[in-house]
């Protein structure tokens, strides 16, 4: 499986792989995405569990240790800690984002679902995350996941990458292309 689709390749797509095929076998597939998915948003929140993740400078001892009371502390068990904890030993822990990206690759092709990449200004409320979700679901025919990301400095607007496919409806895009219109016209 990991072959065939080129987001899950690598060390990454091989720890994913293994997971998934684990945890489908577990029959804990949404369990284990939603285990990974938290462990995810603690990374993102915290620049020292970040750093604890990514630097080389920590021992996989140290690793181990300060990944064990933050996985107690999150309440995240069986085989989604079981599989933290093997990729600290394994030296791998500075992977992790990557092997979550493929999981969740994975758990989308298997589930038949699309994944869309989307931007946007500031956080969207839930009424407008569905009303994208339905709009994306009418034109794929596909359930769609949103992997959604804040970033400001597109002003307004929307990025949506599927697949191949992207749309780009920020303001900072339209206020650029005016931009270039003014200077070709001058």
């Amino acid at each position: 499986m990991a072959a065939e689709d080129p987001s899950v390749s690598g060390v990454s797509g091989r720890y994913a792989t293994a997971l998934f095929e684990l945890a489908r076998d577990e029959k804990s597939v949404d369990e284990v995405k939603a285990d990974l998915e938290r462990f995810e948003a603690l990374l993102t929140e915290s620049a020292d569990l970040s750093r604890l993740v990514r630097s080389p400078v920590f021992s996989a001892d140290t690793q181990a240790r300060a990944l064990t009371a933050v996985l107690d502390k999150a309440v995240i068990t069986g085989i989604s800690a079981k599989f933290l904890k093997v990729l600290t030993a394994n030296r791998r822990l500075f992977a992790v984002t990557d092997v979550i990206r493929a999981y969740r690759a994975l758990v989308a092709k298997y589930k038949g679902e699309a994944t869309a990449e989307v931007t946007v200004a500031e956080q969207l409320n839930d009424k407008n995350l569905d009303a994208l979700k339905t709009a994306l679901k009418s034109v794929t025919g596909k359930d769609v996941a949103l992997n959604v990301k804040v970033d400001p400095s597109i002003i307004g607007g929307l990025v949506v990458k599927l697949g191949s496919r992207m749309v780009d409806s920020s303001l900072r895009t339209k206020l650029n292309s005016i931009k270039n219109a003014m200077k070709e016209a001058g």
